[in-house]
């Protein structure tokens, strides 16, 4: 796994899957798919992985006990890899990751373009008032490579915090740590409703893969949660099992749940009665994708919006600090005259 997961790594993937789902469609075996790919991977890193599937497939092992051996993917795609080769349908399950990762593509795209205007005003702020000013102050007496390292140690702080803050928030950690980033961002009313409902679209798309696999229903939660990579939704479904013994149904629990909204347990209900739960659940997962979607826009509309107040208020304060320091050195000079 990457150190950071980047925009262009989600396409690779998202093109790594459209590529399987479009030969498992025609009929290709998974062992030639996966030839076919070794030949011609979305990116270079993907030949060892590829290498490896191969091996372990000629030793015998199924795609989905290749893939777990490996440690290469995400608990997430593993889920849905194996609902989709017990049920016969690994070409529906690879369409729909490659649908999944090209929408996380896209929004991370959408996101750090947002981004780039605020990171353009920080930047240009501390050109003017870390190097420009200080240099033209000393009558351009001052240094400027040692201006300029002064301003990258003052900016650095950012860059680390970003950087840190991009690295902690991959899914590759464990559950622990997972949780206790998930306690952090839930104190951001807009975000914590946002991960909230990327986390049940997974959890929604999983379970779909898993009941239309023939799993049991609750067996088919206790995958389908893990694949949704949320603490708070795990939490809640590990409590399940001795009313699982008590014969009460998942959409039961699903409505005592806190943690699953109104709609999604009322559409879960219905699905369960109808006996359409994976029609349902492929609808609660476009409902949920969408609103995420629109919830990261969202933030990601207003975060610049802050950043610049934020810089504006900077450059306020520094132009008056510079006028005041500036005036109240004339008036010493004046008085000493």
């Amino acid at each position: 796994m990457p150190l950071i997961v980047t925009p262009g790594q989600f396409s690779q993937r998202a093109d790594f899957y459209h590529q399987l789902a479009q030969l498992t469609a025609a009929g290709i075996g998974v062992t030639n798919a996966l030839e076919q790919l070794k030949r011609h991977p979305p990116a270079r890193s993907y030949r060892r992985p590829l290498e490896f599937f191969l091996i372990e497939l000629a030793k015998g092992k199924t795609f989905s006990e290749s893939l777990r051996y490996v440690n290469w993917l995400p608990d997430f795609d593993l889920t849905l890899i194996e609902a989709g080769e017990r049920s016969g349908r690994l070409d529906h399950c690879f369409r729909a990751l490659a649908e999944y990762y090209n929408q996380r593509a896209t929004l991370a795209k959408q996101i750090i373009s947002e981004l780039l205007y605020p990171a353009f005003l920080i930047h240009f702020a501390a050109l003017i008032f870390l190097i420009v000013l200080p240099w033209a102050t000393s009558q351009f007496n001052a240094s400027l490579p040692m201006l300029l390292l002064k301003a990258t140690l003052k900016l650095s702080p950012i860059y680390i915090i970003t950087a840190l803050t991009i690295y902690a928030n991959q899914s590759k950690h464990n559950s622990k740590w997972r949780a206790f980033m998930d306690g952090i961002w839930n104190c951001v009313p807009v975000l914590r409703s946002a991960r909230h409902s990327l986390a049940l679209s997974r959890l929604t798309l999983a379970l779909e893969a898993l009941i239309s696999a023939g799993v049991g229903v609750i067996q088919a939660w206790e995958l389908a949660v893990t694949a949704s990579n949320s603490p708070r939704l795990q939490r809640a479904v590990v409590e399940w099992k001795s009313h699982f013994a008590n014969g009460r149904t998942p959409a039961e629990l699903v409505g005592m749940a806190s943690v699953f909204p109104e709609t999604f347990a009322n559409l879960y209900h219905s699905g369960e009665i109808s006996g359409k739960l994976d029609e349902t659940l492929l609808r609660l997962h476009t409902f949920y994708q969408e609103d995420a979607t629109y919830k990261f826009h969202l933030l990601s509309q207003w975060i610049p919006r802050l950043i610049y107040i934020l810089v504006v208020i900077a450059v306020a304060f520094k132009v008056i600090q510079f006028w005041t320091g500036y005036y109240s050195n004339v008036s010493k000079a004046i008085d000493g005259f």
